[in-house]
């Protein structure tokens, strides 16, 4: 029972070391400096679709596991809850869910293109070409 107990241990241990540290980022060009937690998630909920005092901002995002990270810490959501939120939106004609990209490099070359783009990365792939503007 004590060996179960400490495997049981040891993999949330590692299932917690494999999670990342995960921020939203704009260009360095962006005129975005700093966002809130609520305006970040209604914005990748679709509630929103600019920030106020720069306009219109186009999303992006990760792919798993990094994107169901970022759903579970700043939307509180499950993947199946934003999959359904962004069905209906599109469906309605009301939204365009975020272009997702595979790679934190792929992100960047996104977000230097435009500056009026926002992503998350894990917070390891932030350099000078982008700046957090949010963290969890």
């Amino acid at each position: 029972m004590k060996q179960i107990a400490m495997c049981a241990a040891l993999a949330m241990g590692a299932a917690l070391a494999a999670q990342a540290d995960v921020v939203v980022v704009v260009s360095a060009k962006s005129g975005v400096s700093k966002l809130e937690k609520g305006l970040v998630a209604d914005l990748y909920l679709g509630t929103t679709k600019e920030v106020p005092g720069v306009g219109a901002v186009q999303l992006l995002a990760s792919a798993p596991p990094l994107r169901d990270e970022f759903y579970a810490k700043v939307l509180t959501k499950d993947p199946s809850q934003v999959k359904a939120i962004w069905s209906r939106l599109i469906f309605s004609g009301k939204g365009q869910a975020p272009r997702e990209l595979g790679s934190a490099a792929d992100l960047k070359a996104a977000l230097a293109a435009n500056p009026s783009a926002m992503a998350y990365i894990d917070k390891a792939d932030v350099d000078a070409n982008v700046k957090v503007v949010f963290a969890p």
